[in-house]
């Protein structure tokens, strides 16, 4: 039985809709920008070294749809770049919709070896970007009734031993997305995207460690970047009624020891 003022289908209709993405150009960033591309959307794949593989992933995009894709360069870290990105973004196809805080940066700090430097770069990535690109994009957000998606870490509720800083960061941006969510409505919906065991870091991981790691996930496998750009889907397209909120993707592992 339809309910009073429900209405079938999508509620946020992605075709011609824009999405700045940061960290587009690879890994779990690169196929949000695919995913999202899909079912409709115009990128903006912001990227700071990665210049060979964001240019590669925008041409795809571009031949699979024309005029559906651009590459933007920014260090996250120069704070008064940051409102000229957002402006890059909107001006090409003159709006902006959604962005997704993806960049972040990721190494251990044990405790005793951490530097004021550890501290301002891992903050700066994973909690002080996505607060004022989310203020720089606020406006143009606004206009459209967006969304922003922030992707966050199961770390910010567990902490990763050997990784105080990240997990300290981490945690931040998920009381950044609640505080934004509160700041920024009714207009603009915010929310994020916690990943457990889906991508391991670049650096070589052990056998015997991963297998540990996902012998303590209730499914007993490792995820793919997929499973977390879904999620990111979900929250762009279907979750209108949902602000404030962390969706763990983690094959249940916030559930384990």
């Amino acid at each position: 039985m339809n309910q009073p003022g429900f209405q079938t289908g999508a509620p946020f209709a992605l075709p011609g809709r824009v999405a700045l993405i940061t960290g587009a150009a690879r890994r779990v960033g690169a196929v949000i920008a695919q995913v999202l591309h899909g079912e409709g959307m115009n990128i903006a794949l912001h990227y700071r070294r990665s210049r060979g593989a964001a240019e590669a992933l925008c041409q795809r995009l571009n031949t699979e749809r024309e005029n559906s894709a651009i590459a933007l360069d920014c260090d996250l870290h120069d704070t008064d770049r940051l409102p000229t990105l957002v402006a890059q973004a909107k001006a090409h196809w003159g709006r902006l919709d959604v962005l997704v805080n993806n960049a972040s940066s990721f190494y251990p700090t044990p405790v005793g070896t951490i530097t004021p430097a550890h501290w301002d770069d891992l903050l700066g990535s994973n909690l002080k970007a996505p607060l004022f690109l989310s203020q720089a994009a606020a406006p143009a957000l606004r206009e459209q009734g967006g969304c922003i998606v922030n992707i966050t870490d199961i770390h910010a509720q567990r902490p990763l031993k050997s990784y105080p800083v990240y997990s300290i960061a981490k945690a931040g941006l998920v009381m950044l997305t609640r505080s934004l969510a509160r700041e920024l409505g009714p207009e603009i919906r915010v929310n994020a995207v916690a990943p457990g065991a889906i991508l391991w870091p670049e650096e070589e991981v052990e056998e015997i460690v991963k297998q540990r790691i996902i012998a303590r996930t209730a499914l007993k496998r490792q995820g793919h970047p997929v499973d977390v750009a879904r999620a990111v889907l979900f929250l762009v397209r279907d979750a209108d009624y949902i602000s404030g909120e962390i969706i763990a993707v983690d094959g249940g592992r916030l559930l384990g020891d």
